[in-house]
Formats: structure tokens, sequence, C-alpha cells
């Protein structure tokens, strides 16, 4: 703290004293000293404290891994919503293959001296990627507010659909149809909320007396076609449920059961995961787990607004309950399979 009082007053040509008082914002000191000591911050590549970053401070960063994904728009809209109820202005940042990386943005989002981060799915939630920008986020005490689980190392708020329900009321409802060959298509492996699905499947297996195949068990990338190549493996190894860990994998495992000659739902039911938008319009209409994202983009939304006024707010994820919503994609398993 004392060398950068001691490199700003030396670049202003004011006491140390006089930085100070800037710096928290205390008065006896001229508008043209201020703007030049916030101007010597940023030239010497000092943060600005939180308080005094003025209109660009009312910037806020979401940052998502993806578009294509319908989840994710809708996530964008509701928080963007929120903050401007707020009187905040989202900036987005949208990761894409070949593009700016997630900490490439958080480089962009620190010269915009934005007020803190949303970030709605992303590295933080796979255990094998680089962290170091969230780490740093933590070290300059930017608010920073995480939707949907992180790997444990990351102390910031996280706000959550709970996985564990989530897939109690997939795999609940693929069994009480009478399917037992029941396939599980997840995201990657170190991807920390497909590890929370695949713990809870187990655990309502067990309670429930089914006994999950370990060959039903695929991971993919969340894609479509990823998703298409990694069920044709369910199917073929004769699957007559998949539980998917988004509804655009579900679709794809939709596309994987016609190609290989079979019917959704009379031949293999389908579980979705999100309810995005449109998904009552497939063919047939998906049943998925919906996430309560209204809810969670609110919370976070308020949770950052708390931490950037000031307040000190809980490290406990919130986990949000999410919904069941049947439709056309599931039907009693084929009688051959039944129990």
């Amino acid at each position: 703290m004392s060398r950068r009082l001691a490199e700003v007053a030396a670049k202003v040509g004011v006491s140390e004293a006089t930085v100070s008082r800037v710096l928290n914002g205390k008065p006896g000191v001229s508008q043209a000293t201020r703007d030049s000591v916030l101007t010597a911050l940023d030239v010497l590549g000092y943060e600005r404290p939180t308080k005094l970053r003025g209109e660009r401070g009312r910037l806020v960063g979401l940052v998502l891994p993806e578009l294509a994904n319908p989840i994710f728009p809708a996530l964008a809209e509701v928080i963007g919503g929120a903050l401007a109820q707020q009187g905040y202005t989202p900036v987005l940042c949208t990761r894409s293959a070949g593009g700016i990386s997630e900490s490439e943005y958080i480089d962009l989002l620190l010269t915009q001296q934005v007020s803190g981060v949303i970030f709605a799915g992303g590295l933080y939630s796979e255990r094998a990627a680089d962290h170091a920008h969230y780490e740093r986020l933590s070290a300059l005490n930017l608010p920073v507010v995480l939707i949907n689980a992180s790997i444990e190392e990351l102390d910031f708020p996280q706000v959550s659909c709970d996985d564990l329900i989530a897939m109690h009321q997939a795999l609940g409802h693929v069994i009480s149809l009478g399917h037992r060959r029941i396939g599980f298509l997840l995201g990657p492996a170190d991807h920390v909320p497909s590890e929370r699905k695949l713990a809870a499947a187990h655990e309502f297996a067990e309670r429930r007396g089914v006994v999950l195949d370990p060959d039903l068990i695929v991971h993919s990338q969340y894609s479509l076609e990823s998703g298409q190549a990694a069920a044709t493996r369910l199917v073929e190894r004769g699957a007559t449920a998949v539980v998917a860990a988004s509804d655009p994998l579900a679709l794809g495992a939709v596309r994987a059961a016609r190609r290989v000659g079979l019917q959704v739902p009379h031949d293999v039911s389908v579980v979705g995961y999100d309810d995005s938008a449109l998904m009552n319009l497939t063919d047939p209409a998906l049943t998925t787990v919906r996430q309560p994202i209204d809810a969670m983009g609110r919370a976070a939304v308020d949770l950052l607004a708390a931490m950037v006024g000031g307040g000190d707010v809980s490290r406990d994820e919130l986990l949000f309950e999410p919904e069941l919503v049947v439709r056309g994609s599931t039907a009693a398993a084929p009688a051959s399979t039944g129990p």
C-alpha cells in the first residue's frame, strides 16, 4: 500500500497524504487533483477502489461459455434485466473456439474497471482447466459470483441448481416407467456438475435396488453432435432410457436412436436437463429437468450487488430446486426389458 501511495504521489506531484485522501474518498481535495490521482492509478496499472470507479464502475462482466446452448442466452437475459434494475450495465463475454479465452476476457473486464463479474458456466467447474485468472480476481477482492458448481478451491459465492435432486427426479421417473437399462450421457469427466449428477445417480439407484451398468455411462462435450456420437454407444449397448446432462445432449440422443432405426420413446426414452427454449416443440417434446434460472439469476445479481456495496455475503452454496417436466420423449420400457 505504501509503495502504491509513493508511486502515485510522485506521478501526480502531490503528497502521499493527498493520494490517501483520494483513495479513501475523503473531502478537502480538488476535483482536478482527484482526477489526476485516479488517472495515475490507471497508468501505473493499479486497480481503482470500487467506490471510486464512477460511472464506469457501474459495469458488470457477464461471462458465458457459449451461446449455442439456449440456456445461456436465457440466463443472460435474466441476469441482464436484474442488473439493469439495480443500475448496472452488463458486459457480455462469450468464449468461442479459437476466440478470446476466459482469462483474456478477465483482462479486458479489468481494464474497463468493472464493479464485479458473474460467471454463468465456465472453467471454474472443470478440474483440469487453468484457474489462475480466478485466483487473480480473488487477490483483487473483486466481487465475483458463480452460477452452478465449481471446484472446491475457489472461495466465491455460488448459486446452483441442486444436481442431486435433479438426478433423483430424472432417474426416478425412468425407473418408475420400468427402465433398468439406463444410460447416462454426461459432460466431461472432470466437470463438477457431471460428477455430482453421477454420484447422485449411484446413490439413488442403490437405494432403489437398481444396478447401473458402467458400460452405460458415457461422457461428452456439451453439444448436440458430441451428444449424438456418445449416445450412439449407449443405444448400441441396449440402453432403453438415456438421462442426459443438458438438453442439447438429450437431442443428440434422440438423433442417435433414430439413426440406428429406433423410435423415441417407443424403443428409447430420453430425459434432458435445463428445459431450455423450444424443448416443448421438439419431436417428440422433450421430457427434461427444469433449472429455475429466473430465481437463480436474480439471486446471483443480489449477491453481487451486496458485495459491491461492501456487504459480507455467505460463501455457502445457494441450492435451488429443479422441476421435472414430463413430455413426450419418455414412455414405459419395452416389454422385453421391463422389471
